[in-house]
């Protein structure tokens, strides 16, 4: 059972795109729902299928590899002079 329809200006005001071209961008290149045409002109999504996109969505990205693992635990100077002025 379908919650609802959301056009492009919903999409706009719920923050999941600014403009049409990235619009299509995500369609094209992220597997966003290109969603349906309801007359000529209007396309709408399902709330159900970006619900199901967001849901395919993986919430982390992949460990540190290389350099970035390596200066992960590496002090800041931000870290170093934090304490240097508490002492």
């Amino acid at each position: 059972m379908a919650k609802g329809w959301l056009r492009f200006r919903d999409l706009k005001a719920r923050g999941i795109v600014q403009s049409w071209p990235q619009l299509k961008r995500l369609i094209e290149l992220y597997g966003f729902p290109s969603g349906r045409m309801i007359s000529p002109n209007t396309r709408a999504w399902a709330e159900e299928d970006i619900d199901a996109y967001y849901r395919s969505c993986p919430v982390e990205g992949p460990a540190p590899r290389g350099a970035a693992k390596r200066n992960q635990a590496r002090a800041r100077k931000a870290d170093s002079t934090a304490t240097a002025t508490s002492t």
